[in-house]
């Protein structure tokens, strides 16, 4: 049960136990029925007051002492609910109660753990190509204004370094996990946690110090992205090489949300087109992408492979393609 589920149920639990410590006090002190006590306890609670029946002094002073609390608590509730609907507290519960509805319906997505520069760069990506995908951001007031610039994501305000919010982001069905904080030590906790909960994830994390990517590596991540490196290196590269980096910027950045890559796996194929040739792979009910490489069983990659290379088991075929293409290419393989 979350906190604020405590906070709007407390005084309804409270409410209830004063309506049984009634019932069961009549019952035992008037000697009465269940019935008799429930319909006393009503008008004393309800504030009516007005009874035909004739109480012993032990009982007059347990009315007035249930009056008192009963009348105590109802002041209670509606002060609690005025200040949940004053504050927007409500709204806040229910909202939340929609978003871990849908974070438990999660299969398959990815965990992004940080919204800063680099998160929201990889939110904007992921969103652009479909990719489902929930946030973790323990900082409240740049989730709030997310949302006040009309983002509807799915997040959780919390501190992605807690096994239980990484739990609560379903780490254990989730594909990968992107960790962009700042601070490299925070990664690694990120990292290792991730690594111990779901074996299988793809981790991919950044680190602002060389010295940290061995670590990171040591600690399960699959990949270590340094973005200040990559940032000079594109940099120097649009002098060399402008029009190719201009190219593949365009392919994964937002405007090239049409343009899609992926890596179909021998394992994917239909058993009569393993072990054949690329040619007669590509050709077999051509949607249009094109091969532009394979990754052999030992993780090397070939650019433009020869198109008698022939496909065996672990290797993978880079292709690229329209949406559509990549949508049609997959039915085919469904």
């Amino acid at each position: 049960m979350t906190k604020a589920t405590y906070r709007l149920i407390q005084p309804i639990i409270i409410l209830h136990v004063i309506i049984l410590a009634g019932i069961v006090g009549y019952m035992i002190i008037e000697k009465l029925s269940l019935l008799e006590s429930v319909y006393l306890t009503t008008v004393f609670i309800t504030t009516v007051g007005f009874t035909d029946h004739v109480l012993s002094d032990s009982g007059k002073v347990f009315s007035i002492i249930l009056l008192v609390t009963s009348w105590g608590t109802f002041a209670f509730v509606i002060a609690r609910i005025t200040q949940f609907v004053i504050n927007g507290e409500i709204h806040q519960y229910f909202k939340t109660r929609r978003f871990m509805r849908e974070i438990k319906k999660l299969e398959n997505h990815v965990i992004l753990c940080g919204y800063g520069r680099n998160g929201q760069q990889a939110a904007n990506i992921l969103k652009g190509h479909d990719v489902p995908f929930i946030i973790i951001e323990k900082n409240a007031e740049l989730m709030q204004k997310m949302e006040d610039e009309g983002k509807r994501l799915l997040h959780i305000t919390g501190d992605g370094t807690d096994d239980d919010i990484l739990r609560l982001a379903g780490v254990e069905r989730a594909r990968a996990l992107i960790t962009t904080l700042p601070v490299d030590a925070q990664n690694v906790f990120i990292v290792l946690s991730a690594r111990s909960l779901n074996p299988q994830l793809k981790i991919i994390t950044r680190a602002s110090e060389a010295s940290s990517v061995a670590k990171m590596r040591k600690a399960g991540a699959n990949n270590v992205i340094m973005p200040d490196y990559i940032g000079g290196t594109h940099m120097a590269t649009l002098v060399s090489k402008p029009d190719v980096v201009e190219f593949i910027d365009f392919l994964s950045g937002e405007e090239g949300h049409s343009i899609h890559m992926e890596a179909v796996a021998c394992e994917s194929l239909p058993v009569h087109m393993r072990g054949k040739p690329l040619k007669e792979i590509m050709n077999w009910n051509k949607t249009g992408v094109n091969c532009i490489g394979i990754k052999d069983a030992e993780g090397k990659f070939f650019i433009n492979p020869p198109e008698d290379t022939v496909i065996r088991e672990k290797m993978k075929i880079i292709v690229l393609g329209t949406r559509q293409q990549i949508t049609s290419m997959n039915g085919n393989l469904a």
